[in-house]
């Protein structure tokens, strides 16, 4: 009797899941929309394409990524919610609805901690996304799995399914920017004084710039000063520590930038263009090809 039970739960767990397959692809075209359209919102860096070339290979090769994709987001994110919706169902005796949406929010909540522990994602940021990822095959796999659907026609409807979502979400989303619902980033002004201080970067990179117009750098990218782009070890920028000097201004394209100047054979100089907040102000630099360059950031310390 106890091998039944079993064996009834690991069928209607793989029920769950065979179901989940199609409707987490059916939203995951939408769902990459999305991202884009928020993106819109944020700095790019000035590469140009800010994100819209991705969309277009996704929407390329999405009969053969959909399903591969869906059955990850599956495994990773469905699967641990079907199985923690069971048990809650049985001992809180409640609608089954709640309980998956629950179960979905709890599953995305667990990844949230640990992509914040291993990666410092923000978590309650990270946690809405994965629950938001996660309701719709939560709740629409108890649906799916019920229906007498053969798996071509299981498959037809998440077409026209995820066509449907991705048409609501573009029309969505060219209304809000029309409206100024999502408005374009715009890099903060900074003061000379607001620029002058102490920033830090990833591989130990710091630069210091005083009121007075001094610049004190280490472990610092820089332009790199070797032109021959043609040399198969041609590195997009130098490494450097010392000093120089800076001043604010304008970088190429317009942007509020440092222009920073280090003395000696300590690379070129450099452009650093302002981005961020106003609260948490980034200085950025892009090496290389302007669109899939090497791209270094420094935060104000203590921001």
């Amino acid at each position: 009797m106890g091998w039944e039970k079993a064996r009834e739960r690991v069928r209607a767990v793989r029920s769950d899941l065979a179901a989940a397959v199609p409707v987490n692809a059916a939203q995951l075209p939408a769902a990459g929309l999305l991202w884009w359209i928020w993106s819109t919102s944020q700095d790019q860096y000035e590469t140009g394409y800010g994100g819209a070339f991705g969309i277009f290979c996704l929407l390329m090769f999405a009969p053969l990524l959909l399903p591969l994709l869906g059955l990850l987001l599956s495994a990773v994110l469905t699967l641990p919610a079907i199985l923690l919706a069971r048990p809650t169902l049985r001992w809180s005796g409640g609608p089954e609805w709640a309980c998956r949406t629950v179960a979905a929010a709890a599953a995305a909540a667990g990844w949230g901690a640990v992509t914040t522990a291993l990666l410092r994602w923000p978590f309650v940021t990270t946690a809405s996304v994965l629950t938001a990822l996660g309701l719709l095959p939560a709740l629409g796999n108890a649906y799916v799995r019920t229906r007498s659907w053969s798996a071509w026609g299981l498959w037809w409807r998440s077409a026209l399914a995820c066509a449907g979502l991705f048409a609501l979400t573009l029309g969505g989303g060219l209304a809000a920017a029309a409206t100024g619902l999502i408005p374009q980033y715009e890099p903060p002004e900074l003061t000379a004084a607001r620029l002058a201080g102490v920033w830090r970067g990833d591989h130990g990179a710091e630069l210091r710039l005083t009121p007075d117009g001094r610049a004190e750098a280490r472990s610092l990218p820089t332009e790199s000063t070797d032109q021959n782009w043609a040399a198969p070890h041609h590195d997009d920028y130098a490494v450097c520590a010392g000093s120089g000097t800076w001043k604010p201004g304008k970088d190429d394209i317009g942007r509020p930038a440092v222009l920073l100047h280090l003395g000696g054979a300590c690379g070129g100089d450099t452009h650093w263009s302002v981005s961020g907040t106003e609260s948490a102000p980034q200085l950025y630099v892009r090496f290389g090809d302007p669109d899939a360059g090497t791209l270094r950031t420094l935060d104000r310390a203590g921001d």
